[in-house]
């Protein structure tokens, strides 16, 4: 029988499977808790059910910019290593957030990070693009950067846009064929309206009594979460949402990050905070009786060498198949319990 991902990519373009949850920590203290928790939780789920993005950008302090990025490559390769010895099998997923392109530091960081570590980053995250000669500038350099180093397959980019010229070039950036995920940078792009857009359109509206407009009700900042989101899918890359600042407020992370997933049409979220990351994987995963359904389907559709299929009195074939194959996919980025028949596709 041939493999779901064999026979159901062809019609859509289909976003790399990427964990949903991006963990950020710029602290050498918290870094180091950031990739122990990675290894605990890889244990307990056994996948690596988010990625640690160590940050350069705003983690290194001015005139230490070297010596940050040196600590990035040690960090990083020492997780590679202490993963493998304690959960068989799983790869730990760390990448770096170096300063923007035209930056002092950004040669220096691309240089020292991925010349140090190119073999143990799962991508790059270039903050503050504004053009494609951005992108290009970037993967110029960490290409030759990366094969000097040895590695022998293209490091992922991800960028954040943080402009409102940005958000218009959304789906010029989007189809860069180096780019594998676009991020939504919003306090930045709030304050580049120059105050046109309120301070309450930073966080989120948690008082009903109070009409502020929040990051989900602003329409320019609605617009443009819209935009990164339609650009991503139309060319097959990963958008991920922003940060959300209350991080000791549980329940309204719980419903930003399900509105991000289920009315916006992100896949990957921001989280800034150790406490930010189950809740994120608990609104970005499918609800069981999603996986339940995805799975009857799949195999009935398996069963039909993918042939059209009546199912509970309803018409299914390859469309519905590719829906219902993704809701299989998130469930297994987010550490979810899948049958056992369903699990057996993850198996290779």
């Amino acid at each position: 029988m041939r493999h779901p991902r064999e026979v159901l990519l062809g019609a859509q373009s289909t976003a790399a499977s990427l964990p949903v949850c991006d963990h950020y920590s710029g602290v050498e203290v918290r870094m180091r808790k950031s990739l122990a928790l990675q290894t605990e939780m890889s244990q307990e789920f056994g996948a690596c059910v988010f990625d640690v993005t160590l940050d350069c950008e705003d983690g290194a302090p001015v005139g230490g910019e070297k010596d940050h990025a040196n600590m990035v490559v040690a960090l990083a390769n020492q997780a590679q290593a202490a993963i493998k010895n304690v959960v068989n099998g799983v790869a730990p997923r760390v990448a770096a957030r170096v300063h923007p392109v035209d930056h002092p530091a950004f040669e220096q960081d691309v240089t020292l990070i991925v010349g140090g570590a190119a073999s143990s980053l799962c991508h790059l995250m270039i903050p503050k693009i504004e053009t494609l000669a951005d992108v290009d500038r970037a993967a110029q350099l960490v290409d030759f950067v990366a094969i000097r180093a040895g590695r022998t397959d293209a490091l992922p980019l991800h960028v954040l846009i943080e402009s409102p010229a940005a958000v218009h070039r959304a789906f010029e950036i989007a189809a860069h064929p180096r780019v594998q995920s676009i991020s939504f940078g919003l306090m930045d792009f709030v304050s580049a309206h120059g105050g046109a857009i309120p301070a309450s359109a930073m966080g989120l509206n948690t008082d009903p009594g109070q009409p502020a407009l929040d990051q989900f009700s602003h329409p320019l900042v609605v617009r443009a979460k819209l935009d990164i989101a339609s650009a991503c899918h139309a060319h097959g890359k990963v958008p991920a949402h922003c940060v959300v600042t209350e991080f000791n407020d549980t329940a309204a992370l719980l419903g930003a990050a399900s509105r991000a997933s289920r009315a916006f049409g992100y896949t990957r979220m921001w989280s800034i905070h150790p406490g930010q990351i189950r809740p994120i994987l608990e609104a970005f995963a499918p609800l069981a009786q999603e996986i339940e359904l995805a799975t009857n389907i799949m195999l009935a559709a398996q069963k039909a060498d993918w042939a059209p299929i009546s199912f509970s009195g309803k018409l299914h074939d390859r469309a519905s198949y590719r829906y219902f194959w993704q809701v299989l996919e998130r469930a297994h980025q987010t550490g979810r319990h899948l049958p056992a028949e369903a699990l057996a596709f993850f198996a290779a």
